[in-house]
């Protein structure tokens, strides 16, 4: 892998995290067509995505600071110290106990599936390509019958419950966490804009988690030759990690997710051709 490869690859993860349009997706293909995934030993490449990957969790940390210690701050006041009941709690403390409820069905399937998830199954371009085009075509059911009225103080525990099972789907290579959570907000009519912003702040304790689990689990097949590369990749993916957190909450306010649909639509498709041609293996 040279510099430019690992440069490539830091973009195209923290663009593809926060974009609803999957990171594993794209990581598997810019690595399959830089001929980067060795098949004698996948485990490199599994272990240099389970580090950049801690590059764009970085990015919302950051991007969420605030937001993030008002909302621990909170949680813990509201519910240790003056132990206030869940409707008389303010937002920030709702929003802990959103995050939590959100949060489950991602731990337990994720438990549940975990040899499957890490599988070959992960890295299939049939899997990837399938799973782009039908969601594609879910999120744009469901810019179709949503109402877009939703704030987040209005987001409730069944919402929370249903978007954390859009986030256990994403799990499918290719259907995008934020993808999935979106399109379960605009299901249940949040606005475009509060989707993505509360898609984000429930990414934050399931990626942290899975991210270092993945980095203790890839440390054994981390070598020398690779911290350089895997340093110069977690570096930009953070950086366009925040651009892209950016780009979308203020994109979402005034726009459809129409682009990222068709986006999608023609990525999957590609991808099939690519295949057909022999240009990629699966």
């Amino acid at each position: 892998m040279s510099y430019i490869d690992a440069v490539i690859l830091g973009i195209v993860q923290g663009l593809t995290e926060f974009l609803p349009i999957s990171s594993t997706g794209h990581l598997t293909l810019a690595g399959k067509l830089l001929n980067l995934i060795s098949e004698e030993h996948p485990e490199h490449w599994t272990a240099f995505i389970a580090v950049i990957q801690l590059g764009t969790m970085l990015a919302v940390l950051i991007y969420f600071f605030k937001d993030l210690i008002a909302i621990v701050k909170d949680f813990i006041n509201e519910n240790l110290f003056n132990r206030k009941s869940f409707a008389n709690q303010n937002l920030n403390s709702k929003l802990g106990w959103l995050i939590i409820a959100g949060t489950i069905p991602i731990v337990i399937i994720g438990l549940l599936f975990k040899d499957q998830i890490e599988g070959a199954f992960t890295k299939n371009l049939y899997v990837i390509s399938s799973s782009l085009i039908v969601l594609a075509i879910i999120l744009f059911v469901a810019e179709k019958i949503s109402k877009f009225k939703k704030d987040l103080k209005d987001i409730t525990l069944f919402d929370s419950i249903m978007i954390g099972l859009a986030q256990a789907v994403s799990l499918i290579p290719g259907s995008s966490r934020s993808g999935t959570t979106i399109t379960a907000g605009l299901f249940l009519g949040l606005k475009r804009d509060v989707a993505a912003r509360f898609s984000f702040l429930l990414s934050v304790p399931a990626v942290l988690a899975s991210g270092l689990l993945q980095l203790y689990e890839a440390l054994s097949f981390i070598n020398t030759d690779m911290i350089i590369n895997l340093i110069i990749s977690t570096v930009v993916s953070a950086v366009s990690g925040y651009l892209a957190i950016d780009f979308l909450i203020k994109f979402l306010k005034k726009n459809s997710t129409m682009v990222f649909i068709i986006y999608r639509i023609i990525l999957g498709a590609s991808i099939l051709i690519l295949i057909s041609q022999n240009v990629i293996n699966p």
